[in-house]
C-alpha cells in the first residue's frame, strides 16, 4: 500500500464511513496509483474529483445508450439566492454543500430517501463584505482532508474548518481583509497536511498571493506573492529557462512602473490542481491592478502567470505568463488540468484571452497555443518566445475607446472548468462568445475602494449568439466540434466513462452530449440559471447519480443575481451589455438537483 493509498483509508476511517466503503476505496486507490488521490471510483473528495482536474469520473452505469432515461430523483434548497459555482463533494455515504454569501455548509444523509440533513453550519459574516466582492457573492467550493476535515473560504476573508461528522468548528484563520479590498472566493486545496487558500480582489488594487496552512491548527506555512521581490514570490533562479522574458531577478518589481507591483492583482480565484508525482501544485494569477494599462507600462509580471510551486515550502518550480502587460482584463485565473500523451506530462490552460495552451508541466514549456474562439487583440502566440504577438488595432489606452476586441474581458471561457476524457483524448470546452469595446480611464487608489480604471461594453460575437461547448483536441490545438449556445455555457463541465459529457446553461439546462460527436441526448431544465459543476457519484444503493447546483448570478449573470437593470450597458464591469436579458431566460435561487436512471430505488 502506497502512502497516497494509506491516506485514502486513514480519511475513510475518521470520517465515519463504513468497512465495505473504506476496503473499496483502498482496491480503487492501489489499482489507479497515487494520480488519483482521495479519488474513490463512487466517490467525489475534491473539486475536479481528483488532483489532475480532468472532472472525468470512472462511472459508467449511465451511457450514451440510456442517458435519455435520466430523471430527477430529488432536490435541495440551497437558501441563498446569489450565484451558485462549484460543486458538492460525496465522500462515504455524505454529501457536503456548500452556497453563496453567507457560505453555508450542509451534510447530507445518502443512505437515507431524500438525503436528509446530518447538519448544518452557517459562518457569522459581516455584511460589509458584500459590496467588496467584485463579481457576484459566489463560492467555489469545499475541500476534504482524510482526518475528516471540511474547509471552506468566506468570502470576509477567513479559512474554516469544520468537523465533517458533526460540523463543528475546529479553527478559523484570517487570511483576507475585506477592508483593504480582498476577498475569497475561491475552493481551497487540501495537499498532505497544508491547505492552500487564495484571494480576490483584483479589482481593489490588491496584490495576490495564495498561503498554505497546517490542516490541523490553520497555522501558517508559508506565502507566495504573485508579484514583488522574487523573495516573497518564493522565485529563486529564472522563472522559465525556455524563454528570454522570463529570465532575470526580481522581474515581479522591475517589470512594473514605481511601487504599482504593491497594488498589482494577480489574484488566486481560480481553480487549484496538484501532480503528487512532480509535488508540484498548479494554479494561475490574475489581471494586473489597474485594467488602465497606460498606468502600469512594462510587463507586469508576474500577473496573468501559470505557477507550478512545491506545496511543501512554496518554491516555484517555474512560471509562465500568458498576457505581458494585459490591456483587456484577461484575468489569467482560469484551471490548469493535468493530462498525459505520447508518455509526456502534459497541462492543458483555456484563457479568458483565446488562446487554448498545451504545456509541458515539468517544466512550463508551451507546445501548442491556439485560439479557441475568433480572437482578433493577437495575431498569434510565439512559441519560440512564449509571447503573443499583438495586433496594435486592438491595444486599449485611456486615450480612445478601442472598439470590436475579442474576446471580452469576460474571456471565450471565465470561471467554467473544462473536463477531460482519457476515453478520447479531447477536452471539452464549456465557453463565452463574447467581444467588447473598451476605453481605460485615470484612476487613483484608495485602500477597500475599487481600482478598476476602464469602462468596457460587452455584446455577443460573431453570428449573434453568446456561447459555445466545444470539444478541443490539445495535441492539434482545434476544434473537434462544437455546439452553439444562445447564452454563455457558463457552468462546468462533468465527461464520465459511459461517454458522455454533461454540461450546463445560464438559461438553466442541464445536456447531456455524446463525448465523441457531440450529439445531444438528454436535457433538463432545473429552477434557476447554472453556473455550477455538475458532478456523479455512486450512491450506497450502488446506483449512479449526477447532481447539479443551478443559481444565476457570476459576472455573466450578475444582473439578475444583484438586480441590476440592462438600460446601462457599461454596468456590471459591462456585463449588462452582453447579458442584460438574462432575467428573460432565469431566475433567482440556489438548488441542488440530483438525476438518476428511471429504474433507481432511491426516491
Amino acid at each position: 500500500m502506497n502512502r497516497f493509498t494509506q491516506q485514502v483509508v486513514s480519511g475513510g476511517l475518521a470520517a465515519g464511513l463504513s468497512v465495505a466503503v473504506v476496503m473499496s476505496a483502498s482496491a480503487q486507490a492501489a489499482r489507479s496509483g497515487a494520480w488519483t488521490l482521495n479519488a474513490p471510483e463512487g466517490e467525489w473528495h475534491m473539486t475536479g474529483r481528483d488532483y489532475s482536474l480532468q472532472r472525468f469520473s470512472p462511472l459508467k452505469q449511465i451511457t450514451t445508450a440510456n442517458v435519455a432515461e435520466l430523471r430527477p430523483v430529488w432536490s435541495f434548497s440551497t437558501g441563498t439566492l446569489r450565484g451558485h459555482e462549484g460543486n458538492p463533494l460525496v465522500i462515504g455515504n455524505v454529501m457536503y454543500v456548500h452556497t453563496s454569501f453567507p457560505n453555508i455548509v450542509y451534510a447530507l444523509d445518502l443512505s437515507k430517501a431524500g438525503a436528509p440533513l446530518i447538519w448544518k453550519y452557517v459562518p457569522n459574516q459581516s455584511p460589509d463584505a458584500i459590496p467588496i466582492a467584485c463579481c457576484d457573492l459566489v463560492n467555489r467550493g469545499t475541500a476534504y482532508h482524510p482526518s475528516g476535515k471540511i474547509f471552506i473560504q468566506l468570502l470576509q476573508g477567513e479559512l474554516l474548518a469544520l468537523d465533517a461528522k458533526s460540523g463543528k468548528e475546529l479553527w478559523k484563520v484570517k487570511n483576507a481583509d475585506y477592508k483593504q479590498g480582498s476577498t475569497m472566493t475561491n475552493a481551497p486545496i487540501v495537499i498532505k497536511d497544508i491547505v492552500i487558500a487564495g484571494i480576490s480582489g483584483g479589482e481593489f488594487g490588491v496584490r495576490g498571493r495564495v498561503t498554505a496552512y497546517n490542516v490541523n491548527d490553520g497555522k501558517e506555512v508559508w506565502r507566495g506573492y504573485s508579484t514583488g521581490p522574487d523573495s516573497e514570490v518564493l522565485l529563486k533562479g529564472d522563472a522559465n529557462a525556455n524563454y528570454p522574458s522570463h529570465k532575470g531577478k526580481d522581474l515581479g518589481v522591475s517589470t512594473w512602473q514605481g511601487d504599482e507591483w504593491k497594488r498589482g492583482g494577480g489574484t488566486t480565484w481560480g481553480w487549484y490542481s496538484y501532480d503528487p508525482e512532480l509535488n508540484l501544485f498548479y494554479y494561475s494569477t490574475g489581471n494586473p491592478g489597474t485594467w488602465n494599462p497606460d498606468q502600469r507600462p512594462g510587463d507586469n509580471k508576474w500577473s496573468m502567470t501559470i505557477f507550478a510551486r512545491n506545496p511543501d515550502n512554496g518554491e516555484v518550480k517555474w512560471a509562465y505568463q500568458m498576457t505581458p502587460h494585459d490591456e483587456w482584463d484577461y484575468d489569467g485565473v482560469n484551471e490548469n488540468v493535468l493530462f498525459e500523451s505520447g508518455g509526456k506530462k502534459l497541462l492543458a490552460h483555456f484563457d479568458r484571452n483565446g488562446f487554448g495552451y498545451t504545456l509541458d508541466r515539468t517544466n512550463g514549456k508551451v507546445l501548442v497555443a491556439q485560439p479557441y474562439g475568433p480572437v482578433n487583440w493577437a495575431k498569434r502566440v510565439d512559441l519560440t518566445t512564449g509571447v503573443p504577438e499583438k495586433d496594435p488595432k486592438y491595444g486599449t489606452t485611456s486615450k480612445k475607446n478601442t472598439e470590436g476586441i475579442c474576446p471580452a474581458a469576460i474571456g471565450f471561457k471565465d470561471q467554467q472548468p473544462a473536463a477531460y476524457s482519457p476515453q478520447t483524448g479531447l477536452f471539452y470546452v464549456p465557453a463565452n462568445h463574447i467581444c467588447m469595446d473598451y476605453e481605460g480611464v485615470e484612476v487613483k487608489y484608495t485602500a477597500g475602494q475599487p481600482y478598476v480604471g476602464a469602462i468596457v461594453r460587452m455584446f455577443p460575437g460573431p453570428g449573434g449568439h453568446r456561447g459555445n461547448f466545444i470539444a478541443w483536441d490539445p495535441m492539434k490545438g482545434k476544434a473537434v466540434w462544437s455546439n452553439k449556445e444562445n447564452l454563455a455555457a457558463y457552468g462546468g463541465a462533468l465527461t464520465t466513462a459511459g461517454g458522455i459529457v454533461f454540461y450546463g446553461t445560464m438559461e438553466g439546462w442541464l445536456k447531456a452530449l455524446d463525448a465523441k460527436t457531440g450529439k445531444s441526448l438528454w436535457q433538463y431544465k432545473t429552477p434557476s440559471g447554472i453556473i455550477g459543476n455538475p458532478m456523479t457519484y455512486n450512491g450506497p444503493d450502488g446506483q449512479q447519480y449526477v447532481a447539479v447546483l443551478s443559481g444565476i448570478g457570476g459576472w455573466a449573470g450578475i444582473g439578475v443575481a444583484a438586480g441590476i437593470g440592462a438600460e446601462d450597458p457599461t454596468a456590471g464591469l459591462g456585463a449588462l451589455g452582453a447579458f442584460g436579458d438574462a432575467g428573460n431566460f432565469s431566475n433567482q435561487g440556489g438548488v441542488l438537483t440530483v438525476f438518476a436512471l428511471k429504474n433507481s430505488p432511491m426516491k
